[in-house]
C-alpha cells in the first residue's frame, strides 16, 4: 500500500521547500505505482496542509488518480494502434483497434507499458498551482485529443450531468477502459458534493501544442463558481 511507502528525505524535503515558498510543484509519470502515488499523495496533502484546507485531500487526491489513470490509458492505446500496425486517424482502424483495446487491456497490464511509453516519448505530467484563493490541479498528456475522442468526451461531459452518485453510473454503464470514460463522472460528482460547481472541471486540447490537458479549478473562498463558463471541453 502507498501508505506504508517511506519516501526519501530529499525528496520530501524538495516539496516541503516549494510549498513553503509557494512554487507550482509538477511530477512526471508512465504508469504510476505505488511509490508515485505515495508521492502524489505527500505533495497533495502539504500543499492543502499550508492552504488550511486538508477537508479537500479526497477530492484531490481521487480525482488526480482517475484522471492520471485516464491519461495513462489514453498513451498506451497509441503504442498498442502502432504496436498493431493501425491507423489512429483512420475511423476503420479506429474502430477495429478500440475492440482489441477494450478487450486485452487493464490496470494490472499497465507496468508492462512503462518501459514503452518512456521508449515512444508519451507520458503524463501532474501540476499542481495554488494560492491562498485558488487550487488548480492539471493533467497532462503531450498529445492532442483526436476528432473521435473529443466527440466521445463531450458526450461524457453531458451524459455525467445525468448522475448525483456514482452508484448510478455503475448500476448503468459499469468501468469503463477507454480514455475519458468514468473518470469525467467520478470528477463531476466528487465536485458537485464537496460543494463546488462541476464546471470547475474541464479538459483543453491543442493540436498546435501537442497537448491534451484535464483541469480541476478550485476556488477556496467563493463556492460553487465557474466564472459563468458553460463548455467544458476546449480544442483548437
Amino acid at each position: 500500500m502507498s501508505q506504508e511507502i517511506s519516501l526519501s528525505p530529499d525528496f520530501c524535503r524538495t516539496v516541503d521547500q516549494a510549498v513553503e515558498a509557494g512554487k507550482k510543484i509538477s511530477m512526471i509519470t508512465y504508469v504510476m505505482g505505488d511509490i508515485g502515488e505515495a508521492k502524489l499523495k505527500y505533495i497533495l496533502l502539504r500543499i492543502l496542509r499550508s492552504l488550511d484546507r486538508e477537508d479537500l485531500m479526497e477530492l484531490f487526491y481521487t480525482a488526480a488518480k482517475e484522471l492520471i489513470v485516464n491519461s495513462t490509458k489514453a498513451a498506451i492505446k497509441r503504442i498498442i494502434f502502432e504496436e498493431l500496425q493501425l491507423n489512429i486517424q483512420k475511423l476503420e482502424d479506429y474502430e477495429e483497434g478500440m475492440k482489441l483495446f477494450k478487450s486485452s487491456l487493464n490496470e494490472r497490464k499497465f507496468p508492462t507499458y512503462k518501459q514503452k511509453m518512456r521508449e515512444s516519448g508519451h507520458f503524463v505530467k501532474i501540476t499542481c498551482i495554488y494560492k491562498k484563493d485558488k487550487i488548480d490541479l492539471e493533467i497532462r498528456n503531450n498529445f492532442p485529443l483526436l476528432p473521435i475522442e473529443a466527440e466521445r468526451v463531450k458526450e461524457k461531459f453531458i451524459n455525467a450531468k445525468k448522475y448525483d452518485n456514482l452508484f448510478e453510473f455503475f448500476m448503468e454503464h459499469g468501468d469503463s477502459t477507454e480514455g475519458a470514460g468514468m473518470g469525467i463522472t467520478m470528477v463531476e460528482i466528487l465536485l458537485s458534493q464537496s460543494g463546488f460547481d462541476r464546471r470547475l472541471f474541464s479538459i483543453y486540447s491543442s493540436e498546435r501544442k501537442k497537448e491534451t490537458v484535464a483541469r480541476v479549478e478550485v476556488p477556496l473562498h467563493e463556492i460553487s463558481t465557474s466564472n459563468g463558463i458553460t463548455e467544458q471541453l476546449f480544442v483548437e
